[in-house]
């Protein structure tokens, strides 16, 4: 395994996923790569460079939480979906989280995220108006790292260094991440929260939430799946496309990560998992209800992930819109 701060970089320009129009002219574009696996796990489409690998940032939870679960710690329901969560910072995903803390005989201050505001931009404001400053506790990685403490003091293993790449924890949740994706990660960096993240590929990352959704029931990787399709809004929050997702399509699991990473599985094994480039954010919802398109999925809950309108004072007079 090689340790570096980046993924190795690649030479193959990735196609426009989706395009900025305004007035009905095309302002920009937002390139990048997707793959879409059959129920069979082989590759349906690709689109990019789908095999060199990436940073999945927050999508690589949901093998960190199945991590914590193979490390003896037992969770379930809402404290499992919270563990795999980039949460909003709502209130009551926040009283979990301290009640996980408590119940662990731990504090805010074991915590080593850094202090953030929450993720959502209403409960940001509301936290702010309400005198309220930027708290461990309030990052959106907080669930994840009170479950990491909490089973590194239920093995015995140092819980100051729990972010170290080296530590037992570390070295399980590769295992984890290399087990569901069936390749070796190729790069080890740091995320936001500042714990380790592991590089794989797109491919990888789709085969991941498909092994997810396909494990034996009351393996770990299915109790994680299971807790986060019975417990949305603990994963992400109320105003939130994993959220209605997952509560509006039977089965599906949904996780997306910084830097316009997502990736999604059904429970029959489909699943898809993309990038765009230049990590806007804004391009996620479109892209990602034009993938469930070609997966067969539709409703008004893929209207409204792909919905993103540009205004021009009060007045919707654009969109952003997937190209494939």
């Amino acid at each position: 395994m090689t340790t570096s701060t980046a993924p190795a970089a690649t030479s193959v320009i990735p196609p426009v996923l989706a395009e900025v129009v305004r007035s009905g002219f095309v302002e920009g574009h937002h390139r990048g790569s997707l793959v879409v696996l059959a129920a069979d796990g082989s590759v349906e489409l690709a689109l990019g460079d789908v095999a060199s690998p990436v940073f999945p940032r927050s999508s690589n939870k949901p093998m960190q939480a199945a991590a914590v679960l193979r490390a003896g710690l037992e969770l379930s329901g809402e404290r499992l979906a919270l563990a795999a969560a980039s949460h909003s910072g709502e209130g009551f995903q926040l009283d979990l989280v301290r009640k996980m803390l408590s119940e662990h005989g731990l504090t805010e201050d074991d915590l080593q995220t850094p202090p953030d505001l929450p993720l959502d931009p209403v409960e940001a404001e509301a936290y702010l108006a309400a005198g309220q400053v930027r708290a461990r506790v309030t990052m959106n990685c907080s669930g994840k790292h009170a479950a990491m403490i909490a089973a590194c003091g239920l093995n015995g293993w140092d819980t100051g260094s729990y972010l170290d790449p080296a530590h037992p924890l570390q070295r399980l949740v590769l295992e984890c991440v290399e087990r569901a994706a069936g390749e070796k990660v190729t790069a080890v960096g740091t995320d936001g929260c500042g714990a380790p993240l592991m590089a794989i590929s797109l491919v990888g990352l789709a085969r991941a939430f498909r092994y997810f959704v396909t494990a034996d029931e009351g393996s770990p990787e299915r109790r994680v799946a299971d807790a986060m399709r019975a417990h949305p809004e603990y994963v992400a929050g109320t105003r939130r496309p994993d959220t209605w997702l997952m509560r509006e399509v039977p089965g599906a699991l949904s996780k997306m990560g910084a830097e316009a990473v997502q990736a999604m599985a059904l429970p029959d094994g489909r699943a898809l998992a993309f990038k765009i480039d230049d990590g806007a954010g804004r391009a996620l919802g479109p892209v990602l209800a034009r993938a469930l398109g070609l997966l067969g999925v539709d409703g008004d809950v893929v209207a409204r992930i792909g919905d993103a309108p540009l205004l021009g004072g009060p007045v919707k007079v654009g969109e952003i819109r997937a190209t494939f």
